[in-house]
């Protein structure tokens, strides 16, 4: 079996720690927090440890998924790649660009493989809809809506709010899952237009208009202040035909459908050879959409 290692025991772990106990190709071998309490309560043969650098110095490992906060990503990521260690990260990919470049340059030039985790690409109903699409026709129009009210969503991780460490707000967090969505059906996409609304400082609610190569647009609604939670795809298909997946329907406890989504990241996180290009092409989005904002 494969020995994984988790960084970061924030409210996403979770679902990767139940992934990985009901996967017969990984075992967790160590797991890493700053905070001792999280340390608690594994068996005696998962080690612990409060500073990733001595994990990688102290643990043989196949791999390494890394859910620590948004701002060091970067970090852990990069002292992974030198261990050669393979490594699936929690989307965004870093919170700056040049950081994220530098990742996909190592990982290429090292050999050793890194995922972005985009579990909404591993979702049952966007499945079932990307294959309705391939067998019915063209896009010639898609939307999604990615609605939430962030603070029911992050438990005790309250980094999520601070602009400083997340990347932004809604934007730089759900932007790059429902930029993924668009990728998936479209391939590459460019920002057409956005419009931001800020509160106290962070974008709570966005609407991103983007076009692929092809010239088919998609729109991207993003909400921190939503009531309840929507989260779906729209495709308008060249015949007029309109197809939606609704990415929480037959998943009806808060957060369910999370727990089959990320049991297929783990299973790509399997097969991954390379450097993702999912990763850096949503932080460059996020990024476009920023700078968009601040030239007004």
């Amino acid at each position: 079996m494969r020995r994984v290692a988790v960084v970061g025991l924030g409210a996403i772990s979770a679902y990767y720690l139940a992934a990985i106990e009901a996967s017969p190709e990984w075992r967790l071998s160590a797991v890493c927090d700053v905070r001792p309490e999280k340390l608690r309560g594994f068996p005696p043969d998962v080690r612990v440890f409060q500073d990733h650098r001595e994990l990688f110095g102290r643990v043989e490992l196949d791999g390494v998924i890394v859910c620590a906060p948004n701002d060091v990503h970067a970090e852990v990521c990069r002292d992974a790649l030198r261990h050669g260690v393979a490594v699936c990260v929690e989307k965004p990919l870093a919170v700056a660009l040049a950081d994220a470049r530098e990742l996909v340059d190592l990982s290429t030039r090292l050999g050793v493989p890194l995922l972005t985790s985009f579990h909404r690409r591993y979702n049952d109903n966007v499945l079932r809809l990307r294959s309705e699409v391939a067998a019915r026709g063209p896009v010639s129009a898609m939307r999604v809506r990615y609605l939430e009210r962030i603070e029911e969503h992050i438990g005790g991780d309250t980094w999520y709010l601070d602009p400083a460490r997340c990347g932004g707000g809604c934007v730089a967090d759900n932007g790059p899952n429902a930029f993924d969505l668009v990728r998936l059906f479209l391939g590459d996409v460019d920002l057409a237009h956005a419009v931001i609304k800020e509160e106290r400082g962070t974008d709570r609610q966005a609407v991103v208009e983007l076009e692929s190569a092809s010239g088919v647009p998609a729109v991207v609604e993003l909400d921190w202040s939503h009531p309840g939670e929507t989260k779906d795809v729209e495709v308008l298909l060249a015949d007029g035909t309109r197809l939606r997946a609704d990415m929480l329907a037959g998943h009806p406890g808060f957060k369910d459908s999370l727990w089959h989504e990320y049991r297929g990241v783990l299973d790509a996180f399997a097969s991954t050879t390379g450097a993702d290009p999912g990763g850096p092409a949503a932080l460059e989005l996020v990024h476009a959409v920023y700078r968009e904002q601040e030239a007004r």
